[in-house]
């Protein structure tokens, strides 16, 4: 099956909303074509005049660490030299672009490739970059990419609490939503009605029940610890990790499916886990030592996370469970971060990550696992009739 992203269908079949407007591009190193044409170089061949590249989190070039500021750059595309303005830096003033940054652009393009997690901040600088163009009468045209999780299932939310809205927790949909970027674009531009000014090119022959494995578009790191589809599959549920003391896997080859920590005995958390019979998945007892990042140099156990049936494998409720195992053997050496989290140092991150603080209070208080994994149903309980209501697809 033949799969365009939109920036391809952008400059080969409407190139007419390019030709001779100046453009500001939203882009990382993920914006690429079938054939990794990069989408800076696809919008000035198709007569585009760029006034500036905007970055996310990690970069242009997606070499940066997670919450690592990221300064200003440029970038020589077809003999001109292009500024590049970063989104993402040391403060929430610098998530959202500017006048200066914005300078004589009439339209800004937003490619990005996402995750289909709600917590992975590139659709939150997405919405708040559409927001303020759309404010100053800069047109959107936003180049849809598929899902690489597919559309078809979700797991978790809608829950966020409104004082836990953050950039982890911007759009209040489930932690695997199903829906594509122009889809969670179009619906907050338009809050149920037109989207005035904002445009979604929609990725061509793309089906909800395809993922990225179906569409035969390259994958590319849209972020370091990214690396693979695998990586995705399992991350609307590893994320959890990154508000607590265990290692997500980060400084090694294989982040969020290699949890552990020095406290931790892998062969007991993968006994543990499997008596709940939890589908799509084998986990497997290791050790591994993290490069850089939490427990950096130290002998970890743990479990990698394999996915063995996609269709049936639920991320948040492996992990919840895997955190639940944590907190039950080893006896309150795992903590819940409490140090600033994604600009936020008032609540714990595990409560920016959940949208409430349900889950902490569950494992602190010693719940049991089914306890814990119903936390799960009782919030995503309507979703399925919600979500169609976005779909553009």
């Amino acid at each position: 099956m033949s799969v365009l992203p939109g920036i391809e269908v952008l400059v080969s079949q409407r190139p007419s909303l390019l030709r001779g407007r100046k453009v500001a591009l939203l882009a990382h190193a993920a914006s690429v074509d079938r054939r990794f044409v990069p989408a800076w170089d696809l919008l000035a061949s198709a007569g585009a005049r760029l006034t500036a590249l905007l970055s996310p989190e990690h970069g242009l070039w997606a070499e940066a660490q997670d919450m690592e500021a990221v300064g200003p750059d440029s970038l020589i595309v077809q003999d001109s030299c292009v500024p590049v303005h970063s989104l993402y830096g040391t403060d929430p003033a610098s998530l959202a672009p500017g006048d200066d940054q914005l300078a004589g652009a009439e339209v800004l393009v937003v490619d990005l490739a996402d995750v289909g997690s709600r917590y992975y901040t590139f659709s939150a600088t997405a919405d708040m970059a559409a927001a303020a163009c759309l404010r100053r009468g800069i047109e959107v045209i936003v180049a849809d990419r598929p899902n690489p999780l597919g559309g078809c299932v979700h797991e978790g939310g809608p829950g966020i609490q409104p004082a836990l809205r953050s950039f982890v927790g911007h759009f209040d949909v489930p932690h695997r939503h199903g829906l594509t970027l122009g889809e969670l674009l179009h619906a907050e531009a338009g809050q149920g009605g037109e989207a005035e000014g904002l445009t979604v090119v929609r990725a061509a022959g793309w089906e909800r029940r395809l993922d990225a494995a179906d569409t035969g578009l390259p994958w590319v790191a849209p972020s370091p610890n990214m690396p693979t589809l695998e990586t995705a599959y399992v991350y609307p549920g590893g994320c959890l990790l990154e508000g607590t003391n265990l290692s997500e896997g980060r400084g090694t080859t294989r982040p969020f499916e290699t949890v552990g920590a020095p406290f931790v005995d892998g062969e007991t958390i993968r006994s543990l886990v499997d008596s709940l019979g939890l589908p799509g998945l084998t986990l497997r007892p290791l050790r591994f030592r993290p490069m850089f990042h939490k427990h950096a140099g130290q002998t970890c156990s743990g479990v990698f996370v394999h996915v063995t049936d996609r269709a049936v494998f639920r991320p948040l409720r492996t992990y919840m469970a895997i955190l639940w195992a944590v907190c039950a053997t080893t006896h309150g050496k795992m903590h819940f971060r409490t140090d600033a989290y994604e600009f936020r140092d008032d609540v714990p991150a595990i409560d920016l990550l959940w949208g409430s603080s349900a889950l902490r209070d569950a494992l602190e208080a010693g719940a049991t696992a089914e306890h814990v994994l119903s936390l799960a149903d009782r919030v995503e309980m309507g979703w399925a009739g919600i979500a169609p209501s976005f779909y553009l697809y």
